[in-house]
């Protein structure tokens, strides 16, 4: 069976305020020699604007995946995902919610709003890199992204 790669380098948005996991992300693309663009915004704010291309970010690439933490300050993921799933423009990129949250509340409140995943971080680092290799392995070399 021939390897499934990845046609295109995809840009992977990453939503998250955590320092230890940021560092953790982009380990996880190096140690498994992602090809992927990361690109890292620390607040549901960064995020909206990244995604809508205003202000700093108005060059910003339109990510293929966006990797989502739901505790975020000044504006929430749950509010973030509310906002872009009601865009026609974004509803369509896959969001990976990647949350310390637990909380079956959290998981059903991700899925009305269309994440496309739920996944508790693990506090393990090397679990955290394996999940990081399965996101990408799964939605950037199997599923099929729109262009």
């Amino acid at each position: 069976m021939a390897d499934l790669t990845p046609l295109d380098v995809v840009d992977v948005l990453l939503v998250e305020d955590d320092d230890g996991d940021v560092l953790m992300t982009r380990e996880a693309f190096e140690h498994h020699k992602i090809r992927n663009n990361l690109h890292v915004v620390r607040d549901g704010v960064e995020a909206l604007q990244f995604l809508h291309r205003e202000g700093d970010y108005a060059d910003a690439p339109r990510p293929g995946l966006i990797l989502l933490d739901l505790n975020l300050p000044r504006r929430d993921g749950r509010e973030v995902l509310a906002e872009l799933k009601a865009d026609p423009e974004l509803r369509v990129i896959p969001v990976v919610v990647l949350t310390t949250s637990e909380a079956e509340e959290d998981i059903l409140r991700s899925y009305s709003l269309h994440a496309n995943a739920y996944i508790s971080k693990p506090v393990d680092f090397d679990r955290f890199i394996d999940v990081i290799r399965q996101i990408d392995d799964f939605f950037v070399t199997v599923v099929k992204l729109p262009g």
